[in-house]
């Protein structure tokens, strides 16, 4: 990798969000809960659907794995950023500094695509209820799922070539408080106009694919709704994709302020604020907005609280 060839020093310093003592205690402690929060939603979510046999349903199944690429890239990104708020070393090196962004834009890129899988669920569930069976087979389903992990894969390698070709021979320097592909371009002294086209075009193409599955099923499913005749029936209707349709807002409106325009334009604070909310906040709010707004996680809940007592009893 080019990049050990141009610095003097085989590490890179995370700057963090702030030099302030007092506010760098008070975001550990609030970024500590709120991983804490994080680990325990999306661990509670995927035992509750692993326990309650009604769960076991193609939308669950997707809802498992989106618990499961939560958890893992908060893990990625917060205990670093814990231990750096709590230390006064703030290095990491090259290695741990490329590990931690291809995981990030792996695991980043996946649930785009399995958030789009989601929505198609939805739409074959309302738009075509008598197939969804049939269509949502669980070799479906499963392919969906490799098909997330294999385009996110693909996405996170060709910026992980791209990344590996830039000379760092400046700074050592991020502007950040983890490693994203946005602050270590503006670290390079190369060329970054080819660098940057090819993972833009990468990155766009996958929330522009992703956006345009989601956007689609959503139009189809209004489209259904639209045409119910009973209140109540476009109420229940709307209910079981709501909380799909607040997530993917709030992931998606972060991400495309963060990713969707020039690298060399990153800035801070407005770029660190997105960055906080997509890479700590949104893996702690799914759990809470698939469980609060949805009656079928609370009943399963009661259903497991119910049986684990009459067992007890025995």
């Amino acid at each position: 990798m080019s990049t050990w060839n141009y610095t003097n020093k085989p590490y890179f310093i995370l700057m963090g969000l702030t030099d302030s003592k007092e506010i760098q205690l008070v975001l550990s402690v609030l970024f500590l809960l709120i991983y804490l929060v994080t680990v325990l939603g999306n661990i509670g979510m995927m035992l509750i659907i692993h326990l309650d046999a009604q769960l076991h349903t193609p939308m669950y199944f997707f809802l498992t794995h989106l618990s499961f690429l939560d958890l893992s890239y908060s893990t990625v990104i917060t205990p670093k950023t814990l231990a750096n708020l709590l230390t006064s070393t703030k290095n990491i090196s090259f290695m741990g500094c490329f590990t931690q962004m291809y995981f990030f834009v792996l695991l980043a890129a996946t649930e785009c695509f399995l958030l789009s899988s989601m929505a198609y669920d939805r739409y074959v569930a309302i738009c075509n209820p008598l197939h969804y069976s049939v269509v949502m087979s669980n070799r479906f389903c499963s392919a969906l799922l490799t098909g997330s992990y294999v385009f996110g894969a693909l996405d996170s390698t060709v910026n992980m070539l791209c990344m590996g070709t830039l000379d760092f021979c400046n700074s050592n320097i991020i502007h950040d408080f983890f490693c994203d592909t946005s602050p270590l371009i503006a670290l390079s002294c190369s060329n970054t106009h080819d660098i940057e086209f090819i993972i833009f075009t990468f990155a766009g193409s996958t929330l522009l694919l992703s956006l345009i599955t989601i956007s689609a099923s959503y139009v189809s499913i209004l489209s259904t709704i639209s045409k119910i005749n009973s209140t109540s029936g476009k109420q229940r209707a709307f209910s079981t994709c709501a909380s799909h349709i607040l997530a993917v807002t709030i992931f998606y409106g972060t991400m495309i302020f963060t990713h969707l325009k020039s690298n060399k334009s990153f800035s801070l604070g407005k770029d660190e604020v997105a960055s906080v909310f997509y890479t700590i906040v949104i893996p702690m709010l799914n759990p809470l907005i698939y469980s609060l707004r949805n009656k079928e996680v609370k009943c399963a809940v009661v259903r497991i609280i119910k049986k684990r007592e009459r067992t007890l009893d025995k």
